[in-house]
């Protein structure tokens, strides 16, 4: 019989609400409908999968794809499936890493550029809509908060082993 683990003291009022926002948000942007819809709309024909791999190449230096895991929370060998995939498909390269000649690195190609550059465009015009009442204020407040919050949550995990509530850094990628 496995016991159950000690009562944590309840999460202050607006942390909760955090958590429930961003669970909301979570939910909304991860439906398949609403995934689908967007690919349709950049005419992009690719999974929500290749989508992060692809945005994630994007926003970073050609990067190995133990890396590239790891910036996703992800296994290696997922990774090397869609990375796999995307290269077939004519999205990505692999390239020598110049650190190491044996390892290799993943780099979009001019398609995957073009591919990004459209999904992200679709995505800009839903978020347009969704926040064309948000003052210019709000929406740079909005934004400066989600990226302190994406550093703090890349920063810290809270692991049940340590101490109750205690932070941990993880590596960084």
């Amino acid at each position: 019989m496995s016991t159950p683990p000690p009562k944590t003291p309840p999460a202050p009022k607006d942390v909760a609400e955090i958590e429930r926002a961003l669970t909301r948000i979570s939910y909304l942007v991860s439906r398949a409908r609403q995934h689908d819809r967007l690919m349709a709309v950049a005419g992009v024909p690719l999974d929500r999968a290749a989508t992060a791999l692809l945005r994630q190449i994007a926003d970073s230096e050609p990067m190995r794809p133990g890396e590239l895991a790891n910036r996703l929370a992800v296994e290696a060998s997922h990774v090397t499936r869609q990375v796999q995939q995307l290269q077939k498909a004519g999205y990505v390269t692999r390239v020598p890493d110049p650190d190491d000649r044996r390892a290799q690195r993943i780099e979009l190609t001019a398609t995957g550029e073009e591919a990004v550059d459209r999904i992200r465009e679709a995505s800009i015009r839903g978020m347009r809509m969704a926040l064309g009442n948000w003052s210019a204020e709000e929406l740079q407040q909005l934004a400066g908060l989600f990226h302190r919050m994406v550093d703090d949550f890349l920063t810290y995990s809270f692991e049940e082993e340590g101490e109750e509530g205690a932070a941990e850094p993880v590596p960084s990628a």
